[in-house]
């Protein structure tokens, strides 16, 4: 498969996975979730189903899709945010042979209709919350037959009376049968597994369609299992460890992660479904494991230097102190201040439920700068870069490398090379560092995009090198950087090619900016934007200016050329800093106070900016902006 060893000697598809767990945990901790009381709403403790009893359900509903008629090589769709019976239903797919199909749970009717058609979807699984949804979508999905819908918290959860209710509703040939009802009737009808092959279809993944229709990814067993295994190499994850599942299951990320822990015995808690609850879920389960995105490690970062802030000269100075101290000791190699541990940063630590042992970061650029201080302020955290279509890590940094501004070494189920690009003069032969697109090869590299010959032909080459649209160089010791970006690329009226999205990575390290959308065509010079403030940090900011902004609210800053001035100049600064060229700085902004986001159409469940919407949503704007520069 690698050129290594298949994982415990036979494991080489996701069945396989699932057989090894059960027989190494059978009596650990798998996956758990939080009672809320039913009068006040109180969460409790989590509580665990053991790998042996996950594994009984397993059977029970791969048992019973046989007795549905959901043969070995057909589609059924999960539906819902992260649960444990997600979980349960794709192992039990594993069992027999069926290709999972994960949809979003923010996904609308229409995304909905279009992947249950194009995917041929005989089946979905999904939650109460989009039960509704789903049904209403049964009119205009033909090949759905059956319905699984579940609470959320495991066996037992259901809420029966919205299913009777919902029965009502079905089009003639549907069904819809509780999760209960499935482990029921696989109890009563036991069927053997009809298990996939190495290369079989494991998974087809949506992309979340940035510009266009969805694109189904199609992976294998052993694309998943490869890639797993790579992901997994360096890492020593065991019993003991935990990790709370709350990025969602339908991106390849969390998919591989879940993977992984659950593989080396880790057991999984799931948070309740809300955000805003997450801390306190991370609290009461004391995660070992926590991996994250980099709009999340962002607003850590921007909190906790808050709070530095906002404390006494004394608590200022003892952090800077701290920090600096053990900043010296890691790039030395060398054992951090024990008293600085206890004092500072064992407190930062104990906001994720103070056992965090592994941090990881993916699914989009972050900077040296935030890298750097969840490094000292945290601990252990590890930056992946990978896409869907590699199904998941294509490098990832070392435990012991305490450099940053890179995404670390390959990872050893994969080759990479570095492709010129002309027009955006990047060649191999560049000094001091060979430049050029990034183009992965090897075990993990999807089989392509379904029923979509000729985008598979624009991403895959006749040697199987997929082409990621990143720009990449090499830097000492093996390890890659991403520098710039391939595809989204425009040229400007002067000549000049921007990729808006390196930009916008750029500006998302200034304080000031929460979301932006950088514009510009062929037509112009320049480039303008459309900024998004981060609402925390201006409003104490014209709080500070007294008089000069005494009572504006955060819509009426927005529309302040001053306030506009202003953020203007320190992102110009931010540029600066980070070696922005004049053409890529932008020339005018605009303040809009409302965020992107799935609910207004402007980005994708994983924080994707969607451009056409984009400009579509501020075209009128884009227009001020420019006529103002003329």
């Amino acid at each position: 498969m690698t050129g290594f060893a298949a994982p415990h000697g036979s494991v080489r598809t996701l069945h396989d996975c699932w057989e090894s767990m059960a027989r190494r945990h059978a009596n650990a901790p798998c996956l758990g979730t939080r009672d809320v009381d039913a009068k006040t709403g109180t969460p409790g403790k989590y509580t665990f189903r053991t790998f042996a009893e996950v594994a009984r359900e397993r059977v029970a509903l791969g048992s019973a899709m046989a007795r549905f008629g959901i043969a070995p090589g057909s589609a059924m769709g999960l539906y819902s945010i992260n649960t444990p019976e997600w979980v349960a239903l794709e192992a039990a797919m594993t069992r027999q042979g069926v290709i999972s199909v994960p949809l979003y749970d923010t996904l609308g009717p229409d995304a909905v209709v279009y992947i249950a058609n194009h995917a041929s979807l005989c089946a979905v699984a999904c939650s109460h919350a989009v039960l509704a949804t789903m049904v209403a979508c049964l009119k205009d999905t033909p090949t759905v037959k059956l319905v699984v819908c579940y609470g959320g918290r495991g066996a037992g959860s259901s809420d029966f009376a919205a299913i009777r209710s919902a029965r009502e509703l079905l089009p003639p040939g549907v069904k819809l049968v509780s999760y209960e009802d499935m482990l029921e009737i696989g109890s009563r009808n036991p069927s053997p597994a009809t298990p996939a092959a190495p290369d079989d279809l494991a998974t087809i993944c949506y992309t979340s369609g940035t510009t266009g229709a969805p694109k189904g990814v199609m992976l294998t067993h052993r694309n998943l299992i490869s890639n797993a295994a790579g992901y997994a190499y360096d890492l020593e994850l065991g019993p003991g460890d935990s990790h709370v599942s709350y990025l969602p299951l339908a991106h390849i990320y969390e998919r591989v992660t879940m993977l992984v822990v659950l593989f080396n015995g880790a057991k999984v808690g799931f948070y309740r479904g809300d955000v805003l609850q997450l801390l306190d879920d991370i609290n009461a389960l004391k995660p070992t494991v926590f991996c994250s995105v980099p709009r999340l490690w962002n607003r850590i970062y921007d909190k906790v230097n808050a709070g530095v802030r906002e404390g006494s000269v004394v608590a200022q100075k003892l952090f800077a102190w701290a920090f600096e101290s053990k900043r010296r000791a890691l790039s030395k190699g060398q054992t951090p201040n024990a008293l600085f541990e206890k004092v500072v940063f064992s407190k930062l630590r104990a906001k994720l439920g103070g056992r965090v042992r592994y941090m990881s970061t993916g699914s989009a650029p972050i900077s040296a700068e935030v890298m750097e201080f969840l490094r000292i302020a945290f601990g252990c955290v590890l930056e992946g870069y990978g896409m869907t279509e590699s199904a998941c890590v294509i490098s990832k940094t070392a435990q012991d490398d305490f450099t940053t501004g890179h995404v670390g070494a390959p990872a050893p189920c994969c080759e990479i090379k570095l492709v010129d690009v002309p027009e955006m003069r990047y060649t191999k032969n560049d000094h001091p560092h060979p430049r050029g697109e990034i183009c992965v090869r090897g075990p993990s590299v999807f089989r392509g995009y379904y029923k979509n010959d000729a985008e598979t032909a624009d991403v895959v080459d006749r040697d199987g090198w997929l082409h990621t649209g990143d720009i990449g160089t090499w830097l000492p010791g093996g390890r890659l950087k991403i520098i710039d970006r391939k595809k989204n690329i425009f040229k400007l009226a002067q000549g000049e090619y921007v990729a808006p999205e390196k930009i916008e990575n750029v500006y998302a390290r200034n304080k000031f900016v929460a979301q932006s959308f950088v514009y510009g065509d062929s037509l112009q010079a320049h480039l303008v934007a459309v900024v998004v403030p981060d609402e925390e940090v201006l409003m104490p900011w014209a709080a500070a200016k007294s008089s000069e902004f005494k009572g504006m609210s955060f819509k009426d800053l927005c529309a302040d050329e001053r306030v506009k001035a202003h953020v203007l100049k320190s992102m110009i600064a931010t540029g600066n800093d980070a070696g922005l060229k004049g053409f890529e700085q932008v020339r005018a902004i605009r303040l809009c106070d409302e965020l992107f986001t799935v609910e207004n159409g402007l980005i994708t469940p994983t924080f994707k900016l969607k451009r056409p919407q984009a400009r579509e949503r501020f075209q009128r704007d884009i227009d001020e902006m420019y006529a103002r520069g003329r």
